[in-house]
């Protein structure tokens, strides 16, 4: 038995049948992993299989009796029925036995390559998000250096599937705006970017604007939790912006078996209600 890696599934099929010595039609395989080609040039996965060769054609197996000199006695029929029987028996018990070999083979390397594997998607995983952090970071500043804003620390981090912004500067309040508005158009702006070129959801920071809105937002959803708890559903006031956007991961993160949404006024202004998900077309 032999396990193989190559770049294809043909290529692996060709290096088994030339390790077995013997052709391609006479293998046994099974795959362990298929080809990928990866995300970027990375996570790329290679073929790997395990084969056997089959017994060629014609070939007895070997009697497990040695050979004696000897004289061969004559079977009756009853006799011959007898020893077909156990010669039957013998060959399923054989077959059994070199399945459940097989099997054990199979099962150690599906074990092994099970967590070189999943190490290997960790490790890979990683390197991708380094790679891609860095790769936004250069962009972001190369952006940032044709504003009017004296900002000198971009630092961005990729966490699953998240790429964690923090920007800071001598005008770090001019870039988050009146009210938060500029933070507002700026994240919009990155999510529309990172989203459709990464797959990216975005957490940005400036200074310490999104942490201090966080405090606010949690201060304030306090009596809005007691309310529901109290009564089972409720909602907030309108809420701006990133503020709406932070009331309802709060609120989820509070009532994990409630509906949590927002919605959208007459007049075009979000609000979060909280209810039951049978009732959450009464809110």
């Amino acid at each position: 038995m032999k396990k193989v890696e190559a770049a294809t599934l043909e290529e692996a099929y060709a290096k088994a049948a030339t390790q077995l010595s013997c052709s391609i039609t006479d293998l046994e395989y099974e795959v362990i992993q298929h080809p990928s080609k990866g995300i970027l040039g990375f996570l790329k996965k290679p073929a790997i299989i395990v084969a056997t060769c089959k017994r060629p054609v014609g070939q007895e197996e070997a009697s497990p009796f040695p050979e004696t000199n000897e004289p061969k006695t004559v079977e009756t029929p009853e006799e011959s029925v007898a020893s077909e029987i156990i010669a039957t028996v013998k060959e399923e018990a054989h077959k059994v036995q070199e399945s459940e070999e097989r099997d054990a083979v199979l099962d150690s390397f599906f074990d092994a390559d099970k967590q070189e594997e999943a190490e290997e998607e960790l490790e890979a995983e990683s390197v991708v998000y380094d790679e891609l952090a860095r790769l936004i970071e250069d962009e972001l500043k190369e952006l940032l250096s044709h504003s009017c804003f004296a900002i000198d620390v971009v630092e961005v981090d990729v966490i699953d599937n998240t790429a964690l912004i923090f920007i800071d500067g001598d005008d770090a309040a001019l870039l988050i705006g009146k009210e938060g508005y500029r933070y507002n158009a700026l994240s919009y702006m990155l999510f529309n970017w990172l989203h459709t070129k990464y797959e990216l959801f975005i957490k940005l920071e400036i200074a310490e604007f999104l942490t201090s809105q966080q405090e606010m937002i949690r201060n304030y959803i306090k009596p809005v939790i007691e309310s529901v708890e109290k009564n089972g559903r409720g909602k907030t006031r309108s809420l701006d912006g990133i503020l709406v956007q932070i009331a309802l991961e709060q609120l989820r993160e509070a009532f994990p078996n409630k509906y949590v949404a927002i919605k959208t006024g007459k007049s075009g202004n979000k609000f979060v209600v909280i209810n039951e998900f049978n009732n959450k077309n009464h809110a």
